[in-house]
C-alpha cells in the first residue's frame, strides 16, 4: 500500500502480530483511553470477516494499529474500533490514520466511518478533526470501562466528505 508522511505503510494484521497488538494497547498510560482485549477476543475478533485489524508499519517494523469493526458491512458504515501507536508524538499516527482512512473508502462502500473517543482526550480530538473527522455530540454513559460507565464523543467522516478533502 502507498507511503503515508514519515514513510509509515498499512498492512493486514495477522495471528503472528498479536503480539505486537496486545503489547501496544497495554502500555503504560493507555488504559485510560486504549480499551485491550485478550488473546481469545483478539484471535475471534480476527476471524470474523466482519472485523479488520491493521498494523502501521514504520522502518519495515510494526509501529502502530487499528481494529476495525463491521470492515465492508452492507450498511456501509464502519467503526475505528481502536487505534494505538507504539510510540506516540512522531506524527506516524496521523499519517497512519490517514491511509487507513483512504484504504477504507477505497476498498469498501463504506459510507460512514465513526469513531468513539473520551470527550477529555483532547489529543486525539484534534487529530481526528484533522483527518476529517467531524464531531456529532456526546454519547452519555457509552462506555462501561474500568467497572463504571463513561461518556463518549462520537465523530465520523462520509464518504462525500472523504471524496471533498480528496479533491482538495
Amino acid at each position: 500500500m502507498a507511503a503515508g508522511a514519515g514513510g509509515v505503510t498499512i498492512a493486514r494484521a495477522t495471528l503472528d502480530d498479536l503480539g505486537f497488538i496486545m503489547a501496544t494497547e497495554r502500555l503504560p498510560g493507555y488504559e485510560a483511553f486504549v480499551a485491550s482485549s485478550d488473546e481469545t477476543v483478539h484471535r475471534a475478533r480476527m476471524a470474523n470477516p466482519r472485523a479488520a485489524h491493521f498494523l502501521a508499519i514504520a522502518d519495515n517494523r510494526p509501529v502502530g494499529f487499528a481494529i476495525l469493526r463491521d470492515w465492508n458491512s452492507p450498511d456501509g458504515i464502519t467503526l475505528l474500533m481502536r487505534i494505538a501507536m507504539a510510540v506516540p508524538g512522531r506524527g506516524q499516527g496521523t499519517a497512519f490514520l490517514r491511509l487507513l482512512i483512504d484504504h477504507v473508502f477505497t476498498a469498501t462502500a463504506c459510507h460512514r466511518l465513526w469513531v468513539g473517543q473520551f470527550p477529555d482526550n483532547t489529543r486525539a480530538r484534534h487529530v481526528y478533526q484533522s483527518v476529517g473527522f467531524v464531531p456529532e455530540g456526546i454519547a452519555r454513559g457509552n462506555v462501561f470501562l474500568h467497572g463504571r460507565h463513561h461518556d463518549e464523543l462520537i465523530l465520523a467522516i462520509l464518504r462525500p466528505d472523504w471524496e471533498a478533502r480528496r479533491r482538495g
